[in-house]
Parts: C-alpha cells; sequence; structure tokens
C-alpha cells in the first residue's frame, strides 16, 4: 500500500463515519483535563493548531470557547465542514497534515490528539520536527501517540463498512523523535483503551 492510499482510506474512513465517531454535542470526555491544563499555560487568546481536528469537538471547541484563536486541519472534507459549523470561530483547513505550508514560530500550542497515528510511519518524524518549527519560543505540544509499535486496518471500523488504517511506533521512538526535534518532554502518560493504549505527550519549544 503506497502513501496515497492510506491517506486516502483514512480520509475516506472520517468522511463515512464523522458522526458515528462523534456527536455534535459530544461532551469534552477524557480530553477536559488534558485541554484545561493547556489552557492553564497558555497566555490569552493564544494561538493554536489542531493538527488533526475532526469536526472541531471537542478541542477546537473548548479553546475556541476559552477566548483562544484556534486553526484547525483535518484530512476529510465531511470533518472540517462540521468544524466550521460547530466552531464557527475557529479557521479550519482541509489539508493533509504531512504536505502542510504554514509559517514558522507562529503557534502558542499545538495539539494532536490521535492524528499523528493516522500519518505514514516514515513521514511522523518530519512532522514532529515541523510541529516544533511552527512553535514559538515557551510554545506547548499536547500529543497523542503509540504506545506500542503498530501498522494494520480494521475493515469494519466502529461497526461501520469504512475500513481505517494506522501506523504508530512504541513510546521510546517518539520520545527519541521529540529530543531530536529539539523539544523538551514535561510529562508522559500512558493511557488505555481496550486491551492497549496510546501515550499522552507533553512538550515545550525551549524559549
Amino acid at each position: 500500500m503506497s502513501g496515497n492510499d492510506e491517506r486516502d482510506m483514512v480520509r475516506r474512513g472520517y468522511d463515512a463515519l464523522s458522526y458515528h465517531y462523534r456527536a455534535d454535542d459530544a461532551g469534552d470526555g477524557q480530553y477536559a483535563p488534558w485541554l484545561a491544563d493547556l489552557h492553564r499555560r497558555l497566555p490569552a487568546a493564544a494561538a493554536v493548531l489542531d493538527l488533526g481536528c475532526g469536526c472541531g469537538v471537542p478541542v477546537a471547541r473548548f479553546l475556541a470557547d476559552a477566548g483562544h484563536r484556534v486553526t484547525g486541519v483535518d484530512i476529510s472534507d465531511v470533518q472540517i465542514e462540521r468544524a466550521r459549523h460547530l466552531v464557527p470561530t475557529g479557521t479550519f483547513l482541509r489539508a493533509d497534515a504531512t504536505r502542510l505550508d504554514l509559517p514558522p514560530a507562529s503557534f502558542d500550542a499545538v495539539v494532536c490528539l490521535y492524528a499523528l497515528i493516522h500519518m505514514p510511519l516514515a513521514d511522523q518524524p518530519r512532522v514532529i520536527r515541523e510541529i516544533a518549527g511552527r512553535l514559538r519560543p515557551g510554545g506547548e505540544l499536547l500529543a497523542t501517540v503509540g504506545s506500542t509499535a503498530w501498522t494494520g486496518t480494521d475493515d469494519n471500523w466502529l461497526g461501520g463498512t469504512a475500513p481505517m488504517w494506522w501506523s504508530h511506533a512504541d513510546a521510546a521512538t517518539y520520545r527519541s523523535w521529540l529530543q531530536e526535534a529539539c523539544l523538551t518532554i514535561t510529562s508522559e502518560e500512558f493511557i488505555p483503551e481496550g486491551t492497549g493504549g496510546h501515550t499522552l505527550f507533553r512538550a515545550v519549544r525551549p524559549q
């Protein structure tokens, strides 16, 4: 499978199952303490990039309601259309996050929850370096990544008819990629899910 095939599978999957994945009125759930902690660390009216923003709920909605200036990026047309409706004060771009052209040092924070793991593994170290470059000095990164290495598909994702694809390294590899991108890791936490889980990293670009 080529990188374009993988990207198309992710895009088509979220186009088909956007509403099944998250309802318009979904709560903040497990994201709530993560986002509240990030908000406390940010300046007022901070510029935040939500990479893999989905339908804008809950990340962009929470941060916009807190007074921040949110730019969301997602590969799915359906997700972006919903985000523009659900978070009208945000700016939302339909784009491939591995091929994104945004100015350097332009964000106070980047949030990338359950999104990096949908990108081709070979692209992920570069994406992390680009995230670091888009952060202002002192800027914060909040990201969920793999805990163990795995690449694969689910042909009936969420019980629907659309397949979904993931690819991720283990936590130690992500730790090294973050450090190689000159980010300082401030916390690392295992987030259980089913029989496995993910790793939540908080990191900062040094002043």
